[in-house]
């Protein structure tokens, strides 16, 4: 076993995200941690950013959000040291991963957000990826950050239903 508990979160961080096919947000992570008290939110912040700095795991913003995967780099040293993490806590990371995969991956796979371009105009993207696939990605102009605020809003419960009608309108296929 580690000595070092700051080392073992960020193995079991890096365990947590070999474990999906999809990124983590940071909510999603700490929500692990912090039910299941293994540490407090700013050694957990600590660990990530430790690892991001050392590119065993890369970020992408999303709404002032970050979403983590794990790099080619963190899958070498998870295999060179997964086995310091404990066989009680991969059961747990397991199992919080098997009871929340679907809600996981929805909440990550729906993605709005917005931006000024470089004419100064807001631009509104909105995605459903499945992994790294995007199944839709639709990028709007828009007049203000408040319509913008609204489209991203909207498209988190409403983008099952567009694409649908998307789909067929497109294909000119009754719906199934």
């Amino acid at each position: 076993m580690l000595s070092d508990p700051q080392t073992l979160y960020k193995l079991m961080i890096l365990y947590m995200l070999r474990r999906v096919k999809f990124p983590l947000k940071n909510s999603q992570i700490s929500e692990f941690f912090l039910d299941k008290e293994y540490t407090d939110y700013i050694s957990l912040q600590q660990a990530l950013a430790e690892l991001l700095e050392s590119h065993l795991i890369s970020a992408e913003e999303i709404r002032n959000s970050p979403q983590y995967e794990i790099t080619r780099e963190g899958e070498e040293a998870l295999a060179y040291f997964g086995s310091n993490v404990s066989e009680e806590i991969k059961a747990d990371l397991d199992a919080f991963l098997k009871e929340n995969k679907i809600r996981l991956r929805n909440e990550v796979g729906v993605i709005a957000d917005f931006f000024r371009n470089s004419n100064g105009e807001i631009q509104v993207r909105c995605e459903v990826r499945e992994g790294k696939s995007a199944l839709i990605s639709l990028q709007l102009t828009v007049p203000s950050e408040k319509t913008a605020e609204i489209i991203c809003d909207n498209w988190k419960m409403k983008n099952q239903k567009i694409y649908s009608f998307l789909m067929q309108e497109l294909t000119g296929a009754p719906e199934e």
